[in-house]
């Protein structure tokens, strides 16, 4: 029996257990750290038959498993969201270039756009549309600028001062946008999708010199900060109410929009990015190209 039990302890030493003649795996560690106190709620089956979820905690992490144990891949949202347009993009270009905007009555205030970045420098630009890297994965900007009325344009840069003395920048995806564009927009993206692109024939508040897609980024890092969902993306991710992702991305987009609105903008219900100045009904829809504007 002491033998027996000597080798037994022998072999317990070496990482391995000898039982009933047969050489078994490795004892598991037994100093594995208990999940955070957070994720435990999160553990468990959901859901019943089929449709069953399982959540299970591995190195500290969520991860989803099917009904054979294996862990699913994570589904990541890309760093530049694409659709395919309806039809072929230089032909919406040369339609649009022919039409006119709708005709609006009315008393507006004179447009008096201004380049964001002239009243603050650390207003930094990532001009999507005057590259390759946007939902349509071609220019239709010739030069990457943004403007916005000089009121909206200075509350922004209140919210930029508010920003900075929490570590953060803005980052800036597009302003003003001529109708034309819009135009491109709504005719290229599928009707199901229409909730992301303005009406033309309503006229984008873009068009009118008061809206501002953008985001945050890191002063320490020069980062972008990292978000729920990815700039244009057409899914839920982009609601500014998503309750998914991680409580960072879920707070970095809070924080925007906690900045913008304090300074009279609202954000669009399905895009955290897009953010309306309070008096876009006071100026007109505008179609002149940015390289006019100087």
């Amino acid at each position: 029996m002491l033998k027996n039990l000597g080798a037994y302890l022998a072999l317990r030493f070496f990482g391995v257990v000898l039982l009933a003649g047969a050489c078994c795996a490795q004892f598991p560690d037994p100093g594995a750290a208990p999940p955070q106190p957070a994720l435990k709620p999160l553990i468990g089956e959901f859901g019943s038959g089929r449709g069953v979820i399982r959540i299970a905690e591995r190195d500290g992490h969520l991860v989803v498993l099917d009904s054979q144990g294996n862990q699913l891949p994570r589904v990541e949202y890309p760093e530049v969201a694409r659709i395919a347009p309806l039809r072929p993009i230089a032909e919406l270009q040369r339609e649009a270039a022919g039409a006119r905007p709708p005709e609006e009555k009315g008393n507006f205030n004179k447009p008096d756009l201004v380049e964001l970045r002239d009243l603050d420098p650390s207003i930094r630009y990532d001009i999507r549309y005057a590259t390759a890297r946007n939902f349509l994965g071609t220019p239709v900007y010739p030069e990457a600028r943004a403007k916005m009325q000089r009121p909206a344009a200075e509350a922004l840069v209140r919210a930029s001062l508010k920003l900075k003395a929490r570590g953060f920048g803005l980052l800036i995806h597009d302003a003003y946008r001529p109708w034309f564009v819009t135009k491109i927009f709504w005719d290229a993206t599928p009707p199901e999708k229409h909730d992301f692109v303005a009406d033309p024939s309503q006229g984008s508040r873009h068009n009118r010199g008061c809206a501002v897609d953008l985001t945050l980024y890191l002063l320490s890092s020069g980062k972008p900060a990292d978000m729920t969902g990815a700039y244009d993306e057409m899914s839920e991710r982009s609601y500014p109410t998503y309750p998914g992702g991680t409580s960072l991305q879920r707070w970095n987009r809070d924080v925007l929009r906690w900045a913008m609105e304090s300074e009279g903008f609202e954000v669009y219900p399905f895009e955290w990015w897009h953010f309306d100045y309070k008096d876009w009904s006071k100026y007109p829809i505008l179609n002149l190209t940015l390289d006019r504007l100087r």
